[in-house]
């Protein structure tokens, strides 16, 4: 059973970085691409606790656990995020091969992920899925990337930003 929470923000620029699997790896890179961002959602595997107070010093931050946080500093985080940030419906999970049509919120116009260190902007319906990939340690030959998402009233536009390190 997935633990989820909610949450209702109001952005004036409608701008969101969007990190994930981490690992407990930072990379000053990644700050640097953030540094505009409003708001912060890390979709998962952020390794420790430090990864979210360093994000804290850029902009509020909002994160789920993912399977390889575990630990005190991770039992508070949940499982998924349910946003709705000015007035467009966000869901943020880990692995997006968890979701199932029960558990898509009513309304979703954008499903957050990570886990497969893969960057991926996809639309099914009306729905946009952001994988911003691993901003983390390597792996494979997988870029370093993270996400941007950019609400512009109802309308929702997602970039990849490739690293490079």
């Amino acid at each position: 059973m997935f633990s989820v929470r909610r949450q209702r923000l109001q952005l004036k620029r409608g701008v969101i970085g969007v990190i994930s699997d981490t690992h407990g790896l930072l990379r000053p890179e990644a700050l640097s691409a953030l540094k505009n961002a409003e708001l912060i959602v890390h979709a998962g595997d952020i390794g420790n606790s430090q990864v979210i107070e360093s994000l804290k010093q850029l902009a509020p931050v909002l994160a789920i656990r993912g399977n390889n946080d575990r630990g005190a500093w991770s039992r508070s985080l949940p499982d998924v995020f349910n946003l709705c940030v000015n007035r467009v419906k966000l869901q943020v999970i880990h692995n997006v091969h968890d979701l199932t049509e029960n558990s898509l919120e009513n309304g979703v116009r954008a499903v957050i992920s990570g886990h497969s260190h893969m960057p991926a902007i996809r639309r099914t319906d009306e729905i946009l899925y952001l994988n911003p990939g691993s901003a983390g340690p390597r792996r494979f030959r997988l870029p370093v990337a993270l996400g941007m998402i950019y609400l512009h009233g109802q309308k929702i536009r997602a970039r990849i930003i490739e690293l490079q390190v």
